[in-house]
């Protein structure tokens, strides 16, 4: 019988997430919900649940499960958003933007970690997330979001995502040149179309391709 790791992700929820500074309840309970074991290699199962990115091949990571829900967070989602998410890696973020919106687009630029996220989300069950091979902005102005979530750090903020951002939408995006310098921003566009930017924390996140 294969392990369910149910205590390990109480745990976590409570001493990484619910000790610090999350403290949105639909948050802890989507991170409580989504099984980060399913999302990782084999070998690293019992290590899903510490605090920390791991790796994942193709010289990628999953974030360690405090950034995914302080990003989370950040978006102040209510349950009603079509939410794109870019670099979505192993689709584990992805599964948790699931249980916190109507629908997710998620992107990822490298086929082979597309094709393993597509193969995750059937096994967690995921039915309103759908994984996308390839670059996010391609068919730029053929969807807008209520929600961006950007889990791979380009040097500036492109103008090709926030034109994927509905009027009064919001955007979590990690910032920088370097993993030392990275700064994690929130940016919300008012209904003018002028952006709004607020720093949230230092982060280290691998560089977006395109």
């Amino acid at each position: 019988m294969k392990k369910s790791y149910v205590k390990e992700r109480q745990q976590m929820v409570d001493e990484q997430l619910r000790a610090r500074d999350i403290t949105d309840e639909r948050v802890l309970a989507a991170m409580g919900e989504v099984r980060r074991d399913l999302f990782v290699p084999d070998d690293l199962k019992n290590y899903a649940y510490l605090d920390r990115p791991l790796p994942i091949g193709e010289d990628q990571t999953i974030s360690q499960p405090y950034i995914v829900a302080l990003m989370a967070q950040a978006l102040a989602l209510d349950g009603s958003e079509y939410l794109l998410e870019v670099g979505g890696g192993c689709g584990y973020s992805a599964a948790v933007h699931g249980a916190l919106t109507t629908k997710v687009d998620s992107y990822e630029i490298i086929p082979q970690l597309a094709e393993h996220a597509q193969i995750n989300i059937e096994k967690a069950g995921c039915k309103n997330v759908a994984i996308f091979a390839g670059d996010a902005t391609a068919n730029e102005g053929e969807e807008l979001y209520d929600a961006i979530s950007v889990a791979a750090a380009p040097a500036s903020v492109p103008k090709s995502l926030v034109k994927l951002l509905k009027k009064g939408g919001r955007m979590v995006i990690p910032v920088g040149p370097q993993y030392q310098s990275q700064e994690l921003l929130l940016i919300h566009k008012d209904q003018d179309d002028h952006l709004e930017e607020q720093w949230i924390c230092a982060v280290g996140f691998v560089p977006l391709r395109s």
